[in-house]
This record gives C-alpha cells, structure tokens and sequence, in this order.
C-alpha cells in the first residue's frame, strides 16, 4: 500500500471516519494471535476509578450512539483490573476481568455478560506497547473464523479511548465496530 494512503487511511480512522468500513488498524500485526510478552504489575492503573462513556456501536447495519458509565478496580496489587460496564440506556451491563499471566507477560481479558453471569470462556490476550493497549481474540461466524481486536489508547489522566474491530480475514482487514471515549468522573 502507497505511504500516502496509508497515512490517509490512519488519519480516517483517527478520525472516526471510514469509507468502506474495512480499516486496517494502526496496530494490525501480519500474526495478529501472537500479542508482545510485553505485560507488566500496575499496566491497568488508569483505569482505576469512576467513568462516563460515550459509545458508538455498529449494529450490522448503522451507527448508534448512546451513554454509558463503569467503576473499575484495581486488584491483586496491580496483577489485576476488575471492571464494572453499565449501559443503561441499552439495559447493558457485564464485569470485565483482566489478568496479567506473569510468566508469558500477557493479560488475559475476560468478559461476564450480565444476561448470563457466567465467564466467557476464551479471553482475548494482549499487552500494551507504546502506550496502545491491543488485544486480540478468536470467534467464529458459521464456518469463518473471525479475529476480535480490543485496543486502548489515548490514554491520560482524565480520559481513554477503547475501540474493537472485527477482522474475517485473518487481519489482512479491519471493520470497527464499537469506540468508547472514557471520561474521569473520580
């Protein structure tokens, strides 16, 4: 790909624009299910806290947007995030539970829907690399194996960024499907 549309394509995305829906993401790997060893105690720390969130959510078929609110945890002195997602206005909700694996220095993203109370049963893996968090997860849709991607970024102290893509082409390609633009309430 030409470097200038490359750049366009990550500006778009920056953005929150896409033409086609089919992004290539700024931190996309060629071995999208092998995440950098590079997890370490406390990588969670700023999340810990009160937030609001702004959503934008694909449903398949258009862009909804709507509010949401989460109290985080610390755990385990550092090895550990406990989340609390709240979307009321969905009647949304579910506990988030990440895990630092010392020994393969990778966390481990758990999710609990509230409709079920019961863990999902593969976490995505992932670790955070120049201040971007990327987290990658195997689905499947029928017979085609999808790559699930979650990334932090734009990362301070009084806000976050936290998007997903979906990738049906072992992440040649990219399709967004859900930003949260976190906001500190304490």
């Amino acid at each position: 790909m030409p470097q200038e549309l490359v750049r366009r394509t990550l500006l778009q995305f920056a953005a929150g624009l896409s033409l086609t829906g089919a992004v290539p993401l700024a931190r996309a790997r060629a071995d999208a299910q092998k995440p950098a060893p590079t997890g370490k105690k406390g990588d969670f720390d700023f999340l810990t806290g009160e937030w609001t969130m702004h959503h934008r959510w694909f449903d398949g078929a258009q862009w909804l947007e709507f509010e949401g609110e989460a109290t985080v945890h610390g755990v385990l002195g550092g090895l550990g995030s406990l989340e609390e997602l709240r979307i009321p206005a969905r009647n949304f909700f579910g506990l988030g539970l990440r895990l630092l694996n010392l020994e393969s220095k990778l966390w481990a993203d758990h999710w609990i829907p509230g409709e079920t109370g019961v863990l999902e049963p593969s976490p995505a893996w992932g670790s955070f690399v120049d201040g971007v968090g990327t987290w990658d997860g195997d689905d499947q849709d029928g017979d085609v194996k999808l790559i699930q991607r979650g990334c932090w970024d734009r990362i301070t102290k009084k806000s976050c960024r936290w998007f997903s893509a979906t990738s049906r082409d072992d992440g040649a390609t990219w399709q967004e499907n859900w930003v949260m633009d976190w906001k500190r309430v304490k």
